[in-house]
């Protein structure tokens, strides 16, 4: 049976090998072939259709053409011949549609507002919190609870994840527990935490071995952008997968740009919040120096927010810290950690981020006076004291 299989395989290869050429066909073993298309070429090749039984690799690149531009199908792995699919490469993944099962684990300050579009779409929602409560308002609004990520994983299509630190990304995906657990083969996990590229790629090679593709998306806008699903979302992982997941993107940001493998959207997010930091840094000393020089700080604001100052943190932060709101869009806590991951990949990498580093330092400090569930805007407290200057 096996040497049948394998025969017709051969021949649905051979059917998409254009004329004229040769084809020396390679038994090994107990009916593995091997197919070599011979380098006879009359005209450029063209990609023809492939039968629908059959499995076919990605558009011609330098790595996977032959020397007259074929396709190389030696590189074709023998699984791929008897079975229609490589070992570690996920089944076709259909676009995110209205009747695609959600699965939200993560209910805090941007999972909350987040998953909120999600069923405002009618998507049906199944959705995990390590504390229930913060989860009841989406079961007001119609989700289903479940558990642990396990469960989610087994009564849904796609999973969005968003929490605190890498621990628990590590947890809520590779415990006992964990997604993977209940996961199916053509499930989609998507991981939209802040956490380390590392562990995204260790996350997508996990996903790989079962046919699960997954994706790392953190998003960058705060509480105002998750409430207002205007997000910028930076994406890493098979271009296939995020393919289908751009639906729900769509549903949650205005800004989604995809920057190549696993683990690259963390590291476009490591982008991200340098530059946050040295914004933050700025808009709080600024504040702090037009206040002891006796201005209006209403009136300073409305004269710099339209030069080159102008950015997003002097035009949603500013505002709250003259009103003392030190409320979180973002906490304390989490922007230490990111910072921390920045610092942790500039070292790998061998590169010094001494403005990045301060800021960092200012931060603990911050955490240090008690104000870790703050939002990052009460970076302005700490430099008050070290100043003996500000309101009280």
């Amino acid at each position: 049976m096996r040497v049948v299989m394998s025969i017709i395989h051969v021949a649905g290869l051979i059917r998409m090998i254009p004329s004229p050429g040769i084809v020396i066909v390679i038994v090994i073993g107990v009916g593995v072939p091997f197919v070599i298309p011979a380098c006879i070429c009359s005209q450029p090749w063209r990609p023809q259709r492939p039968p629908k039984d059959l499995f076919w690799p990605a558009a011609p690149t330098k790595s996977n053409r032959s020397p007259c531009g074929r396709f190389d199908l030696t590189s074709i792995r023998p699984s791929t011949l008897l079975y229609g699919m490589p070992a570690n490469q996920t089944p076709m993944l259909a676009p995110v549609s209205a009747s695609t099962r959600i699965g939200w684990v993560g209910t805090g300050v941007m999972g909350l507002s987040m998953c909120r579009h999600v069923l405002a779409k009618g998507h049906p929602v199944t959705v995990y919190s390590r504390t229930k409560s913060k989860a009841q308002p989406l079961l007001d609004q119609g989700a289903r609870w479940a558990d642990s990520p396990q469960a989610v994983a087994a009564a849904t299509d796609l999973v969005v994840t968003i929490v605190g630190f890498p621990p628990d990304v590590r947890e809520v995906y590779l415990g006992e527990r964990g997604l993977f657990a209940g996961a199916k083969a053509g499930s989609i996990f998507v991981d939209m935490t802040t956490t380390q590229p590392s562990l995204a790629r260790e996350i997508a090679e996990a996903g790989r071995r079962v046919h699960v593709a997954t994706v790392d998306a953190p998003v960058s806008g705060g509480d105002v952008g998750a409430k207002n699903a205007t997000l910028s979302i930076m994406v890493g992982g098979e271009r296939t997968a995020v393919d289908a997941v751009m639906p729900l993107f769509d549903t949650l940001g205005k800004l989604i740009v995809y920057q190549g493998e696993a683990g690259n959207g963390q590291h476009a997010k490591m982008c991200n919040q340098i530059v946050i930091a040295g914004t933050m840094i700025g808009v709080c000393e600024s504040l702090l120096y037009a206040y002891k020089a006796g201005l209006d700080l209403e009136t300073m604001l409305g004269a710099i927010r339209g030069g080159a100052a102008a950015c997003w943190t002097l035009d949603n932060l500013a505002p709250r810290i003259l009103k003392r709101n030190f409320d979180p869009g973002f906490f304390v806590e989490h922007f230490i950690k990111d910072m921390g991951i920045a610092l942790d990949e500039a070292k790998a990498m061998g590169i010094a981020l001494p403005g990045l580093a301060l800021v960092h330092q200012l931060y603990l400090a911050v955490q240090a006076q008690g104000y870790g569930q703050r939002g990052t805007h009460a970076l302005m407290l700490a430099l008050e004291q070290l100043s003996s200057a500000g309101p009280a």
